[in-house]
């Protein structure tokens, strides 16, 4: 047998194995919006005290059932880091093929960083946390603020990314979606930072609308990997 045909039998033999490691990364990223999701709105509706129009989906990861919450985090960022290699094979060399793979990386780092840095308890919640907002925030609280700045302002660059890649390839519909989705997340945090009214729940659904198209467009291209 030749170098020549060695070669190209191990690439055959390979690439249904690569194909199906790409699947299973786009797999993982398919399920890391919704999985946050469902699990952060199971809690706010199920949680004593909890109230989305006032607290933060981040407030859930302090109480006696803090620990679901933290682990909704991790396991999230976990899923999204993992994923953003299989939106990497999947992009490369398509418009913001670069730039859309390492920016749902870094939220993906910064969603973990957020399970990992507890904010302060804060107006009611948990029960037994005084009202209104803490007079002095400890240092996890600020590394909490900073790991949510990274998740969000990645979040809204990927989709605005995306955005340009699906206008790109003429695909109208998803290339507004794509910018729908990150202008969501733009606003909701934009009106939750400057105080506005029920900002939280503004923010829930930015966060949650950003974080679930990109694992619909991983689930798309998933499907299109055989």
């Amino acid at each position: 047998m030749t170098t020549a045909t060695a070669t190209a039998t191990h690439a055959a033999a390979t690439a249904p194995a690569a194909r199906v490691s790409t699947r299973t990364l786009l797999g993982l990223s398919a399920a890391a919006g919704p999985l946050w999701a469902v699990v952060s709105l199971t809690q706010a509706a199920a949680r004593e005290g909890f109230d989305i129009t006032r607290h933060p989906l981040s407030a859930l990861s302090n109480g006696s059932l803090g620990w679901l919450q933290i682990g909704n985090f991790l396991l999230a960022g976990v899923l999204t880091v993992l994923g953003s290699i299989g939106l990497r094979r999947v992009l490369r060399g398509t418009p913001g093929g670069i730039w859309a793979p390492r920016l749902v990386l870094l939220s993906g780092i910064g969603l973990m960083a957020a399970g990992a840095f507890v904010m302060d308890p804060a107006d009611g919640f948990p029960a037994g946390a005084p009202e209104g907002m803490p007079t002095a925030m400890t240092w996890p609280s600020y590394a909490h603020m900073a790991a949510g700045t990274l998740t969000f302002t990645s979040l809204i660059a990927a989709n605005y990314v995306l955005g340009r890649h699906f206008s790109r390839a003429g695909e109208r519909g998803r290339a507004i979606a794509s910018r729908v989705a990150g202008t969501a997340l733009l606003l909701g945090n934009g009106w939750a930072m400057s105080g506005g009214t029920a900002g939280t729940l503004t923010l829930a659904i930015g966060a949650i609308t950003a974080m679930v198209w990109v694992s619909a467009v991983a689930a798309r291209h998933r499907s299109r990997e055989v």
